[in-house]
């Protein structure tokens, strides 16, 4: 069956190297790693759920808007400037 994919430059001429050692075709080595990938009976392990330690009696790690970088960035200028007097 013929199809197209896209792929990197840089991984072509590499395949192209290797076919050319190998006295094969790009073809063949793509349907080769696609045929290992695809038959690779590992299976993974659930993930863990994520549980975050706290210590103290909680609230707000910070009273700044972390998500928002101009905040942070705006605090950061303050306390340079703080310093510099």
């Amino acid at each position: 069956m013929r199809t197209t994919i896209n792929i990197d430059e840089t991984l072509l001429e590499e395949l192209k190297r290797r076919a050319d050692e190998e006295g094969t075709t790009v073809s063949r080595l793509i349907e080769d790693s696609v045929r290992f990938s695809a038959t690779r009976t590992t299976k993974r392990e659930p993930r863990s759920k994520f549980k975050l330690v706290t210590y103290g009696k909680g609230g707000l790690f910070t009273p700044f808007d972390i998500d928002r970088t101009s905040s942070l960035v705006e605090l950061e200028d303050v306390e340079r400037a703080a310093h510099r007097r």
